[in-house]
């Protein structure tokens, strides 16, 4: 269970600080090529006063067959798998602090490396990493780790890719928002059978 969840005193509920859970449509056009393999009905997710802080399509079913290594909330999850799409209206950003420029995007899985870079980013080493659904036209596709960072950068524009913060949990609610030391929100969900969480808004500090 992840260190934030296993806290005691969180209060988890489907509108906390301001934030909101409703549901959308379809995918947007740009992930046309993707709508195969995520629901037809998106998750969107809004801010106080009601304007909309990002859609998300997730995969009807997470793949298996990729290798297990140590500090990963998702083992059997392969490198570049398709997580899910996501649209932001409106200028966000990511873990790092970075500038998620509006647009529709693709959240695929990666873990990030053991080199001493990123101690105390989080307990576990899994990210979404967003790269533009527009040039990222291959749902099936699982790029490795290389390719995934070359093709989010063409998406942040920086030297570093566009990442959020995931894990998988024991048991969570469905579609519930979470805030944490007043500085993360969590987003809780379901990909088919697994439970998972995604921080939605909140940079690390470290």
């Amino acid at each position: 269970m992840h260190k934030l969840i296993a806290l005691s005193a969180l209060f988890v509920s489907s509108a906390f600080a301001g934030y909101t859970v409703t549901y959308t449509g379809a995918p947007p056009a740009e992930a046309a090529a993707h709508a195969s393999l995520v629901s037809d009905k998106g998750i969107r997710i809004l801010k106080e006063g009601g304007s909309v802080l990002m859609d998300l399509w997730f995969v009807k079913t997470l793949p298996g067959g990729g290798e297990v290594e140590d500090n990963t909330a998702f083992p059997n999850l392969p490198n570049g798998a398709l997580l899910a799409i996501a649209h932001f209206p409106e200028k966000h950003t990511d873990r790092r602090g970075q500038t998620i420029k509006p647009g529709v995007y693709t959240l695929r899985y990666s873990r990030y490396p053991v080199n001493g870079d990123h101690m105390g980013v989080a307990p576990q080493r899994d990210f979404a990493v967003l790269s533009l659904a527009g040039k990222d036209p291959d749902p099936a596709a699982q790029p490795n780790f290389a390719k995934l960072m070359s093709m989010s950068r063409v998406a942040s524009g920086t030297p570093h890719p566009l990442v959020l913060s995931i894990w998988q949990e024991d048991k969570a609610p469905e579609s519930a928002i979470e805030e944490f030391a007043e500085n993360e929100t969590i987003f809780h969900t379901r990909i088919g059978i697994t439970e998972f969480a995604i921080i939605i808004a909140g940079v690390h500090e470290g």
